[in-house]
């Protein structure tokens, strides 16, 4: 295989990036946020005009909410416990409320002669 071809293995683009190609990128800015297990998180933004900075950011490690002020970072969700439908209800209604509506839907039931 004396006559090889120099561009084997290669494809269209292939081949150093430099900045020359790309354009330039635009300026950016470094914002530590930290969570309320004292892990630190700097995500960058671009310096933009207008571009909001976010006050809260999402630890990467634990998952939990971080601040921009290391003393005072924001506290963990309170995780509620789940719910039945019926703990809903009662958070609704009263006992006395519950009785009525459960002897009007008996009512209706024995009038239709579905019990007795």
């Amino acid at each position: 295989m004396a006559g090889g071809n120099a561009i084997r293995g290669s494809r269209v683009g292939a081949g150093p990036m430099g900045e020359a190609e790309r354009g330039e990128s635009a300026p950016r800015v470094v914002i530590s946020y930290w969570c309320a297990n004292r892990h630190e998180t700097r995500p960058s933004f671009a310096q933009e005009p207008g571009l909001a900075i976010p006050e809260t950011w999402d630890c990467p490690r634990c998952g939990l909410p971080a601040g921009q002020d290391e003393q005072n970072p924001p506290a963990a969700p309170k995780a509620e416990p789940y719910k039945t439908h019926l703990a809903y209800v009662k958070e609704r209604r009263s006992e006395e409320e519950g009785a009525v509506i459960l002897d009007e839907a008996l009512d209706t039931l024995r009038q239709r002669g579905l019990i007795t």
